[in-house]
């Protein structure tokens, strides 16, 4: 049952965002794809962080957090978000601090800055739902999903 279980899980479609976290001076961005809509009235979203992430701290400290949604066409953006230091993560891209402090990335469809209003533990990942406190479309095209992407997160790290 556990290999169909992790064959399913690597087959269930999400969008690839990138959450950008700030507390105090340090910053910092991770590619999240564990992403969901909870309430239109407030706008509300739940991110699934592992407590092993860098940014799960800063967001714990924080209570802030920024979504961007990507194009496909800026699938080679997630390559600088892989990194272990942060701020090399932010060197050659464009952003600037958000209403929040968020980093946000200039170059994106679309930006949504949210404060934590809640966060649980129900598994082996912190779920932090956010109300959306400041939001900027760019524009309409084709967002990035898991379906672009080589790879998958089962949540094991």
């Amino acid at each position: 049952m556990k290999e169909a279980i992790l064959k399913n899980m690597a087959h269930m479609t999400y969008g690839i965002y990138v959450l950008t976290t700030r507390f105090e001076n340090t910053i910092n961005g991770m590619i999240a794809s564990w992403v969901s809509q909870v309430s239109y009235d407030p706008p509300l979203f739940m991110v699934a962080v592992h407590p092993n992430r860098y940014s799960h701290e800063l967001l714990t400290k924080s209570g802030h957090f920024a979504l961007h949604i990507l194009a496909r066409e800026q699938k080679d953006l997630l390559s600088l978000f892989k990194g272990p230091i942060a701020r090399e993560k932010f060197a050659s891209i464009a952003w600037e601090d958000g209403m929040t402090g968020c980093p946000i990335l200039t170059d994106c469809l679309g930006c949504m800055e949210c404060r934590v209003t809640q966060s649980m533990a129900p598994g082996n990942h912190t779920l932090f739902i956010g109300e959306v406190v400041n939001a900027v479309f760019n524009e309409g095209k084709t967002p990035l999903c898991t379906l672009d992407y080589e790879g998958c997160y089962l949540g094991k790290e």
